[in-house]
């Protein structure tokens, strides 16, 4: 293990990148510590003291922001907004033939889709911010009074804290790119990355303090060997083979090559998980803001979500997110991997699978490889997005379970492609890779 970082660091090119992300990581460390203006820092402690702040809800956003939302910090916004944004535009890609068109033109397209990124990013974090300033002033956020949090809400702090919060998203995103163009892998991901991996140590000492160092071996055993598993299925692919035909172009011959389409079993990523954890949050948010006075009917429509979708513990609930999470799965699938679009560019470039016609017959069978491979991936999706719900009913931990969810998928998808990338780069050094 030393030997392998003493390799790394033996390149000074790729010493002052992984010295550069470094440092950027801390710069965004602290600003999640760093109280917006107006934000009382004791009052804030204090509220957080009582425990109000429990919840899926707070759970998940929290996650992202690396604890920084609740502590209603500059960056309290976190990378959602530019997560929600990049999503959005990748779905849009499939409504408005204009982004088709972009991503089809290479690197130009994807500068412009980038932009378009970036303003809806903040337009989010504009929409966000007024929210999560609003909750803190009306107490909804933590569960006290609002006063506690904001003394002085006049308007010209409420706006200044708005401001603010939407100028850390700006920030993070400068920063994020900052790492990818300077810095070692993708800005975004090793933000993301850093911010589920602060909330991690914590997570592990409250499993201690509360189960106990039995319950506390068993949770780390199981956690590493779901890291070995799902190191397996995310560098699990199917290959189909492509050989592209000989061509004669004047007295010499090209072509002839073969090669393959590399097709992961997990082709999603972790955006399923999100997709389900974000529709079945809703319940949870309609009963913050439905919430009856004392003494008052709740009626049906409330008595039904508080008991199937209110804790996470429910069966039902499970269910419902187990479903949603392998419909997703199929349904992200299906507008990333067009079947048509790549028959239409084999058939182009004079390639062909090896006992299949080309044109349609090789759109129908890259469908069928497709359903066929997405099925073990969404159930992998739908197995690891239940564990934290399993854990929170197993050992009353809460659903930001280190080991499950979005959490554990985001810190090992990051760390294989980020070791990759650091592998790319010793082996254009002459250097042996960070793996042997």
């Amino acid at each position: 293990m030393f030997s392998a970082i003493a390799r790394v660091f033996q390149s000074p090119d790729l010493r002052m990148k992984i010295l550069f992300t470094l440092g950027i990581i801390v710069i965004y460390r602290i600003g999640a510590f760093i109280p917006a203006p107006g934000v009382d820092y004791a009052g804030v402690q204090r509220c957080l003291a009582l425990g109000n702040a429990e919840g899926g809800l707070y759970n998940f956003v929290n996650m992202f922001s690396g604890g920084a939302m609740l502590q209603l910090s500059v960056f309290a916004l976190g990378v959602m907004p530019y997560i929600t944004a990049a999503i959005i535009v990748q779905l849009l890609r499939v409504v408005i033939p204009r982004f088709e068109a972009l991503q089809r033109e290479g690197a130009q397209g994807q500068a412009k889709l980038t932009q378009y990124t970036r303003y809806l990013t903040l337009a989010l974090a504009l929409m966000n911010a007024t929210v999560l300033v609003t909750m803190a002033r009306t107490g909804t956020l933590l569960g006290c009074e609002g006063e506690w949090i904001i003394p002085d809400q006049s308007l010209f702090i409420i706006v200044l804290m708005i401001l603010t919060l939407v100028t850390g998203v700006a920030m993070i995103m400068w920063l994020g790119e900052q790492i990818t163009e300077r810095g070692v892998g993708n800005g975004m991901s090793i933000l993301i990355f850093v911010a589920i991996a602060a909330g991690f140590p914590g997570s592990m000492q409250e499993i201690w303090a509360v189960q106990g160092w039995r319950v506390f071996t068993v949770v780390c055993v199981i956690g590493l060997l779901l890291i070995a598993a799902i190191v397996f299925v995310e560098q699990s692919q199917r290959r189909v083979p492509v050989q592209y035909a000989k061509k004669q172009i004047g007295r010499r011959t090209v072509g002839g090559s073969s090669t393959y389409i590399p097709i992961k079993v997990n082709m999603a990523g972790v955006i399923p998980v999100i997709f389900s954890s974000s529709v079945l949050m809703l319940p949870s948010v309609w009963m913050q803001f439905n919430q009856p006075e004392a003494g008052e009917d709740v009626g049906p429509l409330y008595e039904f979500v508080a008991q199937y979708f209110g804790s996470g513990d429910h069966p039902l609930y499970m269910a419902a997110f187990f479903l949603a999470t392998v419909g997703f799965t199929y349904f992200y699938v299906s507008i990333t991997f067009n079947p048509n679009e790549v028959a239409e560019n084999m058939r182009k470039y004079g390639g062909f699978i090896p006992g299949v016609r080309a044109g349609k017959a090789t759109e129908s069978y890259l469908g069928y490889v497709i359903s066929r491979i997405t099925f073990p991936g969404a159930l992998y999706l739908g197995f690891i997005a239940l564990i934290p719900l399993i854990a929170f009913v197993l050992i009353e931990a809460d659903q930001n379970f280190p080991f499950g969810g979005t959490s554990i998928l985001i810190m090992v998808g990051v760390g294989l492609n980020t070791v990759k990338q650091i592998n790319a780069q010793l082996e254009q050094h002459n250097y042996e890779g960070l793996l042997r």
